[in-house]
């Protein structure tokens, strides 16, 4: 087991270092998302409702809606610097009986193993409490929440009961409570009767989880009649593709649209979001541009002796350009013969 959270508990005036673990796990059977034509798996990404962007994990904060539409932005460093003893403490406010607590207010359970040197005080409070037969009542922030917590031994261990805040349990607020509904004695003698025949002792290990029992019978059936699907593997570009997808079609968008600046201002925008792609990917968009350079080509017969010579010059710059765009430089130089 790993510890998540890591602290003393505040016992009168000993403090007793701990660390605390995760007392349960799930055993669900998970399942992924995935394309039910050819087993792919569903991905989803963090996109800003505003600009539209991926959003990297790192520059996310916390923000909290006011009644007026507007937003307070709280980032990792301010919750840190909230005033909470209970982050790094677990203070023992009072001691009452198990029984006084309803099961409704328990949310997780985890264990406390003492930390370090901290093993005789550990034993100390765990004798005094099992001795006492109580519990005892504290307060622990985890994970930027803080919870009431009940203390109890189980095993030998200080076990430790995050409980909900009396504000967030629901009142049972049902229509039938108001109505006058009345049973038979001889109704109530039968369901007592048999309450009474089907009492005995609890052990939970004598009950069994039929629905994933059910599930795996199920993923090994259709595993051996060969209902499985072998899915390819795919190298993970990430978000980059994405990426330059959008920034070349916001390029198209303004060259269709805009002026001459606006098509160098929607390339620059393009470059800017290909920095991280693979080089493969990259070279498609020169490709594309020259093909584009054919028609002012096509129309170089019909100019003036000067206009051909300054088509001439911008072929001679342009031989930089990917290996296709030299047969667009080709037709110039066939009828520059013929008017000679």
């Amino acid at each position: 087991m790993r510890s998540i959270w890591r602290g003393a508990v505040s016992f009168g005036l000993v403090s007793i270092g701990v660390k605390l673990y995760s007392a349960t796990e799930d055993k669900d059977i998970r399942f992924h998302q995935v394309h039910a034509t050819d087993g792919g798996r569903v991905k989803y990404k963090r996109v800003c409702s505003i600009d539209g962007e991926e959003v990297e994990y790192s520059d996310i904060a916390k923000g909290y809606e006011l009644p007026s539409g507007e937003v307070v932005i709280l980032t990792d460093e301010d919750f840190d610097e909230l005033p909470l003893s209970t982050r790094r403490e677990i203070e023992v406010l009072q001691f009452v009986d198990q029984s006084e607590i309803d099961p409704i207010q328990f949310e997780k359970t985890y264990y406390l193993e003492p930390d370090g040197p901290a093993v005789r005080p550990y034993v100390l409070l765990r004798e005094a409490l099992e001795n006492a037969g109580q519990v005892a009542i504290t307060k622990i922030a985890i994970r930027q929440r803080e919870s009431l917590a009940a203390m109890r031994v189980r095993d030998g261990v200080l076990v430790l009961h995050t409980m909900r805040w009396p504000d967030e349990i629901r009142r049972p607020d049902f229509a039938f409570l108001d109505e006058d509904v009345s049973v038979r004695p001889q109704e109530l003698q039968m369901a007592e009767a048999l309450i009474g025949s089907m009492t005995g002792d609890f052990d939970p290990s004598e009950f069994t989880d039929n629905y994933r029992e059910a599930m795996t019978a199920l993923l090994e059936a259709k595993q051996s009649g060969g209902e499985v699907q072998a899915v390819p593997e795919v190298a993970d570009t990430g978000a980059a593709v994405v990426d330059l997808m959008s920034a070349l079609r916001r390029s198209v968008e303004r060259a269709r649209g805009g002026s001459a600046d606006d098509v160098a201002d929607g390339a620059g925008d393009s470059a800017d979001a290909t920095d991280d792609v693979e080089k493969p990917a990259a070279k498609r968009a020169p490709a594309k541009k020259a093909a584009a350079k054919k028609a002012p080509a096509k129309k170089a017969a019909a100019e003036k002796p000067a206009e051909k010579a300054t088509a001439a010059s911008k072929s001679a710059a342009a031989k930089s350009a990917p290996a296709k765009s030299t047969t667009a430089k080709k037709a110039p130089a066939k009828r520059a013969r013929r008017s000679a």
